[in-house]
């Protein structure tokens, strides 16, 4: 069940943990795609404020949001790139993406093979993907204060081994959000004490989100090859066989 968009703005927009949540995630984001010069960045679910780093650089951005979920204008004071769109069916070309960004959309999903089938639809040959699921170990998905909370919480194995049957190539890996998802003043204050302790010390707390970045992988042409490139040239025929009977070339 998709979460509704008012209640994802007021939380990322309007509310402190939201912020903070925002900020480190999108900075995760960000050390992963540091850029997207030229290229179509896609956004799917929640994902709008992990777009705007793209807004100045990319060829363009889209923010796609399911109807279930509802949409909001985006980004505020500038032309609006957010559009409402059938969970399964989206309003893109085939391989026309060249970055998709998932937010709030899979792990919230009805049907989430389909939705993967979309999402490889959507992206061009080696197209890449980040899906950004609530980690199944970590604090966050535990808690109904925050959109982490809604939905199937995922680990690193059962989102990877789901993307695989999907035609997607996992190729890298993070954690963000170790900071408690509390609204309290003590926790807002050292937040980021957390969240660079977690980095360096994983094993003593697990992030509240993992991001999974996975690469479109295309499939080599089956059926062998044809007749007419099996066959050797006909202007060949006779090289490397001497004829009886033929002088030499001097």
């Amino acid at each position: 069940m998709h979460l509704d968009v008012q209640d994802l703005r007021n939380f990322y927009y309007r509310s402190a943990l939201g912020r903070a949540a925002q900020k480190s995630v999108r900075d995760a984001v960000l050390e992963l795609w540091p850029e997207a010069q030229g290229q179509t960045v896609v956004g799917f679910g929640f994902a709008v404020p992990l777009l705007r780093p793209y807004l100045a650089d990319a060829r363009r951005v889209i923010g796609l949001m399911p109807g279930p979920q509802g949409v909001m204008p985006w980004p505020a004071g500038m032309p609006n790139v957010s559009v409402l769109c059938e969970e399964t069916l989206w309003p893109i070309e085939t391989g026309h993406a060249d970055k998709l960004i998932l937010l709030h959309g899979l792990e919230t999903s009805e049907n989430p093979t389909a939705l993967l089938d979309e999402c490889c639809r959507v992206l061009g040959p080696g197209g890449k993907a980040l899906f950004i699921v609530p980690n199944r170990a970590g604090l966050w998905s535990r808690s109904d204060r925050t959109p982490f909370g809604y939905g199937r919480p995922y680990t690193l194995s059962q989102l990877e081994a789901q993307l695989r049957k999907h035609h997607f190539l996992p190729e890298r890996h993070v954690t963000t959000l170790f900071q408690p998802p509390s609204h309290r003043r003590f926790w807002r204050k050292t937040a980021q004490f957390w969240e660079r302790s977690g980095r360096r010390l994983p094993f003593v707390m697990a992030g509240g989100v993992l991001i999974v970045e996975a690469t479109k992988r295309v499939h080599a042409p089956t059926g062998g090859l044809k007749e007419a490139v099996r066959r050797p040239l006909e202007v060949l025929d006779g090289l490397g066989k001497p004829v009886a009977g033929r002088n030499s070339i001097r």
